[in-house]
């Protein structure tokens, strides 16, 4: 039985995976009717659990799920399986003796090597330490969250077409209809909501195939175990059988024909030049390099988010985090839109900000895959990035690449902190800013208290919580204006001028008023 029996929703999104459903949570943070539907009969599956479902969470996702309260949740149950020594055990790159903080076309940075000084608007804070979670671990907390928020999850409705008018949309899934006012696809690398919303899908063609197996081994001898590359492409063993591997191919063997044990073993033998022989496969799933990118993420009342807008490989597990911040960025844009106290134009600047941030990171997969193509110009080119890496510089601009740390928002205004992620300043009560954006609201912080400035944002109350106070370290600022999703809208390190504040505010959060 359906929570609606109307089958009416504020929102309708395609796909309960990481991105879909915490979409739906923030959505519900906003009190919007939520309807997710998910294909899958069943969210459990192998290639979301160890060794393959191991997925790194950069600083702006950790950041999202510590402004939202999920953090303390993930660590803990990511610590479980760590402590059960799974993790460490399938993967190789925990097994090195100094700690790894990441790796561009399997080229490893170390934290050792990182100068966190280079970074002067960040404060200590949890979301400090970067850290891995299985897929399965991840859909588990998010799930449960959103259902206990009040979205309503379908599993066993696959959209199977969307109508879009000025009004609303109604979708088809699972042989019922669905009416909406908006509806998100994030419903992966094929999505059916980017094809029947009729989104044009651009990009390049893969140059290899890539494996991922668990396999038996009739003698894992045969393989050195880490990350190997070879003059047909590359392979990285982790004893007794997990492998990854590309092969160049242009990507022929993409779900182009079975993914049997011969197959597996002739293309393992081939790309690593050993006649390792394989007695068993227990799993074995194939992907590309493949990297395309929807020309705009929003056509009418149908958004798209994540994969739905945007694929490329999974190397350096960008994706997932990409995703992630597609759902912060757009989760209470569409809600302000939606309520009716949203700047004309704020809905638009999902794709202004997010679509950069996805081509971005296409390019930067595409970089990766060119330095691992098997030739002797590219093994040297490869040289070359390891020196540079090895540098304390080179290993700060690639942490910061990776991590996210550079993420930035061209949201105009002069002062360098603006666009970026706000530092989790610590009030003189103890209180951390991470903590006071739970509720989904903006935040002015004003750590030189002035009347006319609380004065002037009470016309903003249900929508930016005013904050005075001092901080115990506040980077030299004045005061701050933080969007809903952490990022800064304004900032100041002199006299705040009231008319440029409310000018700020009203950019991002409307007119003034109290309703809605």
């Amino acid at each position: 039985m359906h929570k609606n029996p109307s089958n009416i929703y504020g929102v309708v999104i395609a796909g309960a995976g990481p991105v879909g459903l915490f979409l739906a949570c923030e959505l519900r943070l906003f009190n919007l009717s939520v309807l997710v539907l998910e294909r899958a009969e069943d969210r459990h599956s192998p290639l979301k659990r160890l060794p393959f479902g191991l997925r790194g969470l950069s600083v702006p996702t950790l950041e999202a799920f510590y402004r939202r309260g999920l953090l303390d949740e993930v660590v803990a149950a990511q610590r479980a399986i760590d402590a059960a020594g799974k993790t460490a055990a399938t993967a190789h790159w925990m097994q090195q003796p100094r700690r790894p903080a990441g790796h561009f076309a399997g080229i490893p940075f170390y934290h050792d090597d990182i100068d966190t000084s280079k970074w002067p608007y960040r404060l200590p804070g949890p979301t400090d330490t970067s850290m891995a979670v299985t897929l399965e671990t991840l859909e588990t907390i998010l799930s449960r969250r959103a259902s206990a928020m009040g979205a309503e999850i379908l599993r066993g409705f696959g959209v199977d077409d969307v109508l879009a008018s000025d009004d609303g949309v109604i979708v088809h899934a699972g042989g019922e209809t669905f009416r909406a006012r908006w509806a998100v696809g994030c419903d992966g690398g094929r999505s059916t909501m980017r094809k029947a919303g009729g989104f044009e899908f651009l990009g390049s063609d893969p140059e290899f195939t890539g494996y991922s197996v668990q396999a038996e081994l009739a003698d894992p001898d045969a393989l050195r175990p880490g990350r190997h590359y070879t003059s047909t492409g590359m392979y990285t063993f982790a004893s007794p059988g997990t492998i990854a591997m590309v092969d160049f191919d242009g990507g022929a063997c993409h779900r182009m024909q079975p993914v049997t044990l011969e197959h597996v073993q002739a293309v393992l033998r081939r790309v690593s030049g050993a006649d390792v022989t394989l007695t068993g496969l227990q799993q074995a799933s194939t992907w590309t390099d493949r990297a395309c990118q929807v020309s705009a993420y929003r056509r009418g009342r149908v958004l798209l988010a994540g994969d739905a807008a945007h694929i490329h490989s999974p190397l350096g597990g960008q994706g997932l985090n990409l995703g992630l911040g597609d759902a912060m960025n757009l989760g209470w844009k569409l809600a302000s839109t939606i309520r009716g106290d949203a700047p004309a134009d704020l809905l638009d600047s999902y794709q202004t900000e997010r679509y950069p941030v996805g081509a971005c990171v296409l390019d930067w997969s595409r970089a990766q895959v060119a330095l691992m193509r098997p030739t002797p110009g590219t093994r040297a080119l490869a040289a070359v990035i390891r020196d540079l890496i090895g540098t304390r510089d080179g290993a700060t601009y690639f942490a910061e690449r990776v991590w996210g740390v550079s993420l930035r928002y061209d949201l105009g205004g002069s002062h360098p902190l603006t666009g970026r992620s706000v530092p989790d300043f610590e009030l003189a009560d103890g209180t951390k800013v991470g903590h006071l954006l739970r509720e989904g609201k903006g935040l002015l912080l004003d750590f030189e208290p002035d009347a006319s400035v609380q004065a002037l944002t009470n016309g903003w109350r249900q929508r930016v919580t005013y904050v005075a106070g001092g901080a115990n370290d506040r980077l030299g600022l004045r005061a701050v204006l933080v969007r809903p999703d952490g990022f800064v809208a304004w900032a100041s390190e002199t006299a705040v001028d009231n008319e440029e504040i409310a000018e700020a505010i009203s950019r991002w959060f409307g007119k003034p008023g109290n309703a809605g």
